[in-house]
């Protein structure tokens, strides 16, 4: 029997799963497939595929609300950019106090990055 990773057509005879799935893969792909079906004590790609396909997990982030929070800062950070803008033309505010709402607004920014990187970085999920 041909090997089942190389693309070739692998003989017919009776079998208990008689429907072929097929998947299209480059180069790359195909050995890390070989590397991973070997990491976990398998040559059978069929036996390896099958278990991943119905046993294993995709992952599905919903980032919809760190989203809307980073429209928000986005917003917060427009807001403050026109306080400093009046604050300049009327100096009605001291230039120190913008220049802290400023800071505070950036490293609130930079937590909800650093958060969100944290997110993405937990994600040892199968794609």
């Amino acid at each position: 029997m041909a090997d089942e990773l190389s693309g070739e057509k692998v003989r017919k005879v009776n079998r208990t799963r008689p429907i072929f799935l097929k998947v299209a893969v480059n180069e790359e792909e195909q050995t890390l497939l070989r590397e991973k079906m070997l990491s976990a004590g398998t040559t059978n790609f069929s036996l390896y595929a099958r278990k991943m396909i119905l046993d294993g997990y995709v992952v599905h982030n919903d980032f919809s609300a760190l989203k809307d929070l980073t429209r928000q800062l986005a917003g917060i950070g427009r807001n403050v950019n026109q306080i400093a803008h009046r604050a300049n033309e009327s100096r009605s505010v001291q230039e120190r106090d913008v220049q802290k709402l400023r800071e505070q607004f950036y490293e609130l920014k930079r937590a909800v990055s650093a958060h969100i990187v944290g997110l993405l970085g937990e994600d040892d999920g199968y794609y």
